[in-house]
């Protein structure tokens, strides 16, 4: 198993292991390594995040690449998809992504994507966590407070920007956008930038809130991990004037690797309703390749449901949106995604999830058929659903303990086809997952408060 990769990259708290400067100087070390076996003249693309914490963290992987031979091109400020785009596009052998998404500030991360612009194979994780060890093992690996005091020297290259929102334009070049008018909420994050350019450069009329980053507030009290701040704003923008100004709110993560969205009237449509959407409008247009979805564990039994009715089929694959790919290259999907708003479409060659090209993907469906966001997702019937977060001390598997596997078995069975149970460990935090899906809420509560009161009795931090 690997131990530094989660399921979204190497995460942590900024300043300590495993993203002390010690540790990721190591990691630039190991990935050098691994790059050098493929490519005779490597380049990699580095982009990052707002927090105060990427700057220094993406000099140090920087040093440590040029250590090994290998020349940086430095993007500045800009998505994760951003990323993903230019690492796929240009001559890099590899993109790499300072962010921890949706996490608060303290926390960091590394993500890296191969030249083709995917996340890289468990397998290869594994491969350059072994290298990493070894590396952490040599006393030569610098780190401590000298190289912490070294200045910092990744400007960001406006051109690798320009040309990822030229893209993003190219996607949505034949509807006119201009009749939309969004409300946009940056998360304070790495959208700040992009979104901007984007919206302006598309025709879309949009006011920006949570755009004025300042290293400490990304996704602090904002972004898709609140997505009611931008609905409840937008309801009383709209209940100002009798002709709703606002027909959509927009809400970026820390990253804009997803998007969570509000209606006219200030609903939340998240991303179970944004596939639903997209996956008719594909299907109407002859694009929806094997009339196939592929969505998560996590997606609401009603989004099955409406899509049965639609005459599409919902595949599910473990949650993160690299095992969605994953599914999705097998069946041949060209849409998958993910409840949290990871959204990705493979017909316009993305190859992970992108907030922004989702917004303008959806405000594109919008302007085409002249209905608004409720309209679209209106008979999406959700099934009541719960989760519970549980700190565990340990990520033992459940099967091994008799009263937490007992528990799951007995809500299982009684829920069998008017329900569903996932149990899972977060790949990123030393958290256990309890979701439960019903018919009615007094089962949903039940069977989650039993099944988190026994991890918690058995393995709770």
């Amino acid at each position: 198993m690997r131990k530094l990769f989660g399921t979204d990259g190497i995460r942590g708290v900024a300043g300590e292991y495993p993203l002390d400067e010690r540790t990721v100087f190591a990691i630039g070390s190991a990935l050098g390594s691994y790059i050098l076996k493929s490519h005779a003249k490597p380049r990699v693309v580095i982009g990052q995040d707002t927090r105060v914490s990427s700057e220094w963290i993406a000099d140090t992987l920087a040093r440590a690449l040029t250590q090994c031979g290998i020349a940086i091109q430095s993007a500045g400020v800009i998505t994760t998809p951003g990323i993903a785009y230019l690492a796929r596009t240009g001559d890099f052998a590899a993109g790499i992504v300072i962010s921890a998404s949706h996490n608060p500030w303290q926390d960091n991360g590394i993500k890296i994507f191969g030249h083709d612009g995917y996340k890289l194979a468990d397998s290869i994780e594994l491969e350059i966590e072994d290298e990493i060890f070894r590396a952490l093992a040599d006393a030569c690996v610098p780190g401590g407070e000298d190289s912490l005091s070294m200045p910092r020297s990744l400007p960001g290259d406006e051109d690798l920007r320009r040309s990822y929102v030229e893209w993003l334009g190219c996607q949505v070049k034949d509807v006119d956008l201009s009749r939309i008018h969004a409300l946009v909420d940056c998360a304070n994050g790495a959208a700040t930038p992009i979104a901007h350019h984007v919206f302006r450069a598309c025709g879309v009329s949009a006011v920006f809130i949570h755009d004025t980053p300042d290293g400490r507030n990304i996704n602090e009290r904002c972004g898709a991990l609140h997505p009611e701040v931008i609905a409840r704003k937008l309801a009383e923008e709209n209940e100002v004037s009798a002709a709703k100004r606002f027909p959509l709110g927009v809400t970026f993560d820390g990253d804009a690797d997803r998007a969570l969205f509000s209606d006219e009237n200030g609903n939340i449509v998240n991303g179970d309703a944004v596939m639903l959407a997209i996956a008719r409008e594909m299907l109407l247009d002859g694009k929806l390749c094997g009339h196939t979805v592929v969505a998560t564990t996590m997606s609401n039994m009603g989004l099955e449901i409406a899509l049965r009715h639609s005459g599409i089929q919902m595949l599910r694959a473990p949650v993160g949106d690299k095992y969605v790919l994953e599914e999705m290259q097998k069946t041949g999907a060209v849409l998958g995604g993910e409840q949290s708003g990871h959204i990705i479409f493979r017909d316009g060659d993305a190859t992970t999830g992108d907030g922004v090209l989702t917004a303008l993907r959806l405000i594109a469906i919008m302007a085409k058929t002249g209905k608004m966001l409720s309209e679209l997702v209106g008979d999406l019937k959700v099934f009541p659903q719960t989760i519970k977060n549980v700190r565990v001390r340990q990520k033992q598997p459940f099967s091994d303990i008799p009263a937490v596997a007992e528990t799951i078995r007995l809500a299982e069975s009684e829920l069998d086809g008017r329900g569903r149970v996932v149990v899972r460990y977060s790949g990123t935090e030393a958290l256990a997952r309890v979701m439960i899906e019903a018919e009615s809420k007094e089962l949903m509560e039940r069977h989650a408060d039993a099944i988190a009161a026994a991890i918690q009795k058995t393995l709770g931090a």
